[in-house]
């Protein structure tokens, strides 16, 4: 998408840590790979993230995407449950995943027009959405530059390594975030960046 992260860069240089990442990683962060135009597709592969580990969910998105390549949103419906288990997904994201093609074929949700609570809260209205994967949504696909999630783990841990937390509760993550405003997401994806590289500011 051609995002420009100098404005978000200018305003996080204000904390320490987020200058070190910035040096670090500020050429190698993005929005483009989790991007995906067709919603359903989009927030599937988001689920397929939950709960396992990046490289797996690499491994399965990769195969989800090349079962459904040519297929419509109805065809994926319409798939044998069994077609999306042998390439690893389990059971219940089946179903979830399924959820989430039904609702995109009946909504008339302009998500476009709205702002990110109404989003995550129409979103996890579906059966198998989260708060973590409306707001992954809302970063990726959407592009909002202003979203946290204190359930994302990777995250929650480059927090503890970079800022030499033991434990952090959620009046330390408001306080810290708050100073990230209006461009948490771009803070988040330098943290993540750092987790995966295992590199940390000292």
């Amino acid at each position: 998408m051609g995002y420009n992260f100098s404005n978000a860069f200018g305003h996080l240089k204000s904390d320490k840590v987020m200058t070190f990442l910035i040096k670090k990683f500020g050429d190698k962060i993005t929005f483009d790979d989790r991007y995906c135009s067709n919603y359903s597709k989009a927030i599937a592969n988001l689920i397929i993230e939950q709960q396992v580990s990046f490289k797996a969910a690499i491994a399965i998105n990769k195969r989800f995407n090349k079962l459904i390549k040519n297929i419509s949103n109805q065809e994926l419906l319409d798939l044998d449950l069994n077609k999306l288990k042998l390439i690893g997904i389990s059971s219940r994201k089946c179903e979830y995943i399924k959820n989430v093609y039904a609702y995109f074929k009946l909504s008339n949700f302009d998500f476009e027009k709205h702002n990110n609570k109404e989003i995550i809260d129409e979103l996890t209205k579906i059966k198998g959405i989260g708060s973590w994967t409306a707001k992954m949504f809302l970063m990726f696909v959407l592009f909002r530059e202003n979203v946290f999630s204190s359930k994302d783990l990777a995250i929650i841990n480059s927090i503890k390594q970079n800022y030499k937390f033991k434990e952090v509760d959620g009046i330390l993550l408001d306080k810290l975030t708050s100073k990230w405003s209006p461009y948490k997401t771009i803070a988040s994806l330098l943290l993540w960046k750092s987790i995966e590289e295992k590199i940390f500011y000292q």
